[in-house]
């Protein structure tokens, strides 16, 4: 470390910045793979887990040096609008439906989800919505867009938007009665299940990619592209990915890698 002027400089300190959506590091998938890319190459990696949306914007800001988020149309746009160097896929799951087990729309054991979601507007059941521009409730709004629904007209009545995480979006809404639409690590890793179960699950548009971006020196020349693009690489490499399908709780495996399968 250099002083400047009598202050420190951490310009030289190997560590980058990470905006990242909750569902990463409320899974625990962050502390299972991190310490193995930080004792490989010396690179602390300093997670900013935020929604999805709230991500892209302090990455279109400059704050943070990599991008790895869940909502692939906003990615694209990030690198269109020349804030990202490229995505690449680096894993995924799926979102799932859950609801308590008295089920008051009927929906259990659904794999439409767009049915589902037609139920539960018609039975005016509780729906808890994150409602925070994350890159759940982005899919979210794509379903209920899908089925023919607006539930933000019915905002404070059925439709609960807690402007929260996902984590405190399944305790309010387990808290109430709701269903809840979650990723399924975070849904895995929750630890106040109570009674709730899986209701809707397997519809294909339930699909759940993540990506990865370099954020773009040329926007913002303070960004650490080489210590980036090295925490891409290992997340692309065999040992990034084996360490990413090595990561379960429960016996269950919350993420499936799928780099280089599918990039832009």
């Amino acid at each position: 470390m250099t002083i400047v002027s009598g202050q420190p400089s951490f310009a030289d300190e190997k560590f980058i910045v990470v905006q990242s959506t909750t569902s990463t590091q409320n899974s625990g998938l962050f502390d299972h793979i991190l310490p193995i890319f930080q004792k490989k190459t010396g690179i602390e990696v300093r997670v900013v887990a935020v929604g999805t949306g709230q991500a892209i914007k302090n990455a279109v800001n400059g704050d943070g040096d990599v991008l790895f988020v869940h909502a692939k149309p906003a990615e694209e746009k990030f690198v269109t609008d020349g804030f990202g160097v490229s995505r690449a896929d680096v894993m995924y799951n799926d979102f799932v439906i859950v609801g308590p087990s008295d089920d008051p729309a009927g929906v259990a054991g659904s794999s439409d989800v767009t049915a589902a979601l037609k139920k539960i507007a018609d039975a005016k059941a509780l729906f808890a919505s994150r409602g925070d521009d994350s890159g759940t409730h982005k899919a979210e709004r794509r379903l209920w867009k899908a089925a023919g629904i607006d539930p933000t007209a019915s905002s404070g009545d059925w439709y609960r938007e807690t402007g929260s995480g996902m984590g405190a979006t399944l305790n309010t809404g387990t808290g109430m009665g709701a269903y809840v639409m979650t990723d399924r690590a975070t849904w895995i890793s929750f630890g106040n299940k109570g009674d709730y179960r899986i209701a809707v699950e397997g519809d294909p548009v339930l699909f759940n990619q993540y990506g990865v971006i370099l954020v773009n020196p040329e926007a913002h020349p303070h960004v650490k592209a080489l210590l980036g693009q090295q925490f891409i690489d290992w997340l692309l490499s065999k040992e990034g990915q084996d360490a990413i399908a090595d990561y379960k709780v429960d016996g269950q495996q919350l993420f499936f890698p799928n780099a280089n399968k599918g990039q832009s």
